[in-house]
């Protein structure tokens, strides 16, 4: 590919996230972020207060994050409720503290999967998150990991890392990559590892 044919991929990647965007927004899909849940309906923690995800958003990441994290999910309903419940906790402080040229990005790949047409016949998902299998989210994620198109490339690993980080940086998971967390010096000499 060539630098020309590698701006116009680039330039016609951003108008169609641009298009599905704005187009999302007039068809009723909710962009404010969900703020607070109630513990009673949901599996979160009823005193985080989200601040970029939408509630279709927390849908898609919780269809995702069984077929991103495989085995390092608790197989115990409760536990794995609740490690999918934190950690989609986790992605919104994390993208909230991003720039806005992020967001922005992050905002339009969003729509982009959670709009019905596109979730269709972009990302071949035919049935809403909520709905969707390990099975078929697995088959999505594998679709756009190895697609010949940039922008799904780009899409597939802006979710793994986003998801990644947000479960494996949680102390209490750093086992399951083989970290044995920070070395005592570190904990010592660094303020930002002691407990206030």
């Amino acid at each position: 590919m060539n630098r020309r044919s590698f701006l116009r991929t680039g330039l016609g990647g951003a108008l169609f996230l641009g298009t599905v965007s704005v187009t999302a927004g007039l068809s009723g899909c909710a962009t404010t972020p969900t703020g607070r849940l109630g513990a009673v309906e949901t599996r979160m923690d009823a005193r985080y207060q989200f601040q970029f995800l939408t509630a279709d958003d927390i849908d898609l990441f919780e269809a995702l994050l069984p077929a991103i994290l495989g085995s390092a999910i608790p197989e115990q309903p409760q536990h794995r409720r609740m490690a999918i419940a934190g950690t989609v906790e986790r992605i919104d402080a994390g993208i909230h503290k991003f720039g806005p040229a992020n967001q922005k990005e992050l905002r339009q790949l969003f729509d982009l999967l959670n709009f019905g047409f596109t979730r269709i016949t972009i990302a071949r998902v035919w049935s809403p998150w909520p709905n969707v299998t390990t099975k078929q989210a697995n088959a999505f994620l594998d679709r756009w990991r190895s697609s010949s198109i940039g922008l799904f490339n780009n899409g597939y690993m802006a979710l793994t890392k986003i998801s990644n980080v947000a479960f494996y940086g949680y102390p209490e998971n750093w086992h399951l990559s083989g970290y044995p967390g920070p070395p005592e010096w570190a904990v010592k000499a660094l303020p930002q590892f002691r407990n206030a």
